[in-house]
């Protein structure tokens, strides 16, 4: 009796042992249920480090949602694992990301940042992985069946700015990058200035990484006039260079009426990415060279409440890390395309989740819920714009800004619709 109870007892222990050696090797989460759910590894990338514009917060903000989410049992029992990339600000850079994403197992990638869609999409397109969210910088994000934007890019912006600055300035002057992506500025500021019946804008391109812009500011001035003149710059991170610049200019004192002894009034604005919260905190709050600004968003100020998910995940998963901040734009839009990710995983419902069934999942028009960020977003045929050069765009929704007393406030409360805008530029 003795012996058999013994013999019972190590053949209990030795069946939980291998039970549990099996349910280590599938990589079960705390709080997961059952143990046959495989991880979702995703990618994350943007530029760091670089002349031009840096995103270090999106793949920064990538991480903190997988700490968080991972810490509630993943997504749907499946653990999310985050790779980052630094893409450089180059088209070699992008493309390597890609062919990394491709070469690890990554399903999508999410919440990114490049200028160089060409580069970074024919790599996923032929490992047919979606690209879920990204900035909204190039065309090939609005063009490619794979891309998944989760806002109007910088076509709705630049439109939407149109229609905002056509409320205030009689002549507006675009400084804008002189590259490719930067080209297709002028039209789409002057679909929202024209719109309201308004003349088009004064186009001066400049370099995109250069130390100061003093000819370009004094150009910019000069042809924006002093009567209800405005300077429009959208240049990444070097705007704010050239607001420095522009601030710098020797003062006119010639008045509206050519009279001495009046200064120019000429007001000044920008687009969110361009010019943020972080940005004109850094440059002195309410003295900041950009109190009084016009600014034109794709989502909420960052002080609405619908940022309150975002802003507590950050506070108990990134709280030291100061390159996640809620009101930076990139944070802002990978926090969104990441809500996209989890929603999609849980409707599928699979223990293993492929590139394949998430962009499935995506075209049969899964309606996603970003808890008022956005509208709720959906990709079915007739839910794209299908605009020249940006057909994908779902989301053409803006919102009006303005810099008051240091901070990014609403001009107006809710969203504008600018679909028709960005579909009638040429």
């Amino acid at each position: 009796m003795t012996r058999w109870r013994l013999t019972s007892l190590l053949a209990y222990v030795t069946a939980t042992a291998a039970g549990a050696s099996l349910l280590t090797g599938c990589g079960v989460l705390p709080g997961a249920m059952g143990g046959s759910r495989e991880p979702v590894t995703v990618m994350t990338w943007a530029p760091d480090r670089t002349r031009a514009t840096n995103m270090p917060g999106m793949p920064a903000m990538a991480q903190a949602y997988a700490r968080w989410v991972n810490s509630r049992g993943g997504i749907d029992g499946h653990e999310l694992r985050v790779l980052t990339c630094n893409e450089h600000n180059t088209p070699s850079g992008a493309a390597a990301c890609a062919r990394r994403a491709v070469r690890e197992g990554a399903v999508a990638v999410v919440g990114s940042y490049s200028q160089h869609g060409r580069a970074f999409m024919a790599p996923l397109e032929a490992a047919e992985i979606p690209y879920i969210g990204g900035y909204g910088l190039t065309e090939d994000e609005f063009s490619s069946s794979l891309s998944y934007p989760v806002n109007g890019g910088q076509a709705s912006l630049i439109a939407g700015h149109g229609l905002q600055l056509a409320e205030s300035c009689r002549t507006v002057s675009l400084v804008r990058p002189d590259t490719l992506a930067g080209d297709r500025l002028p039209a789409l500021l002057d679909s929202g200035l024209r719109k309201a019946s308004h003349r088009g804008a004064v186009d001066i391109p400049a370099v995109e990484d250069a130390a100061e812009y003093t000819a370009q500011a004094a150009r910019a001035r000069e042809r924006a006039g002093d009567e209800k003149g405005c300077v429009a710059a959208v240049l990444g991170e070097r705007t704010q260079t050239f607001f420095d610049s522009f601030r710098r200019l020797p003062e006119r004192e010639t008045g509206r009426d050519g009279a001495d002894g009046e200064r120019s009034t000429v007001r000044i604005s920008s687009v969110l990415g361009s010019v943020g919260q972080p940005v004109i905190d850094r440059t002195g709050g309410a003295h900041s060279p950009f109190e009084g600004a016009f600014v034109t968003g794709w989502y909420p100020e960052a002080d609405d409440r619908s940022w309150a998910p975002m802003r507590e995940v950050i506070r108990e998963h990134a709280f030291a890390d100061n390159r996640v901040d809620p009101t930076d734009a990139g944070v802002q839009t990978t926090w969104i395309a990441y809500t996209v990710l989890k929603a999609v995983v849980e409707s599928l419902g699979t223990d293993r989740v492929t590139a394949a069934r998430i962009t499935q999942a995506l075209d049969r028009g899964e309606r996603i819920d970003t808890g008022g960020l956005t509208p709720d977003l959906r990709w079915k045929y007739e839910d794209l714009l299908g605009a020249a050069g940006f057909p994908r765009i779902v989301n053409h929704e803006v919102t009006f800004q303005v810099v008051r007393e240091g901070r990014l406030v609403a001009q107006r409360p809710g969203f504008v619709d600018v679909g028709q805008t960005v579909l009638s530029a040429p």
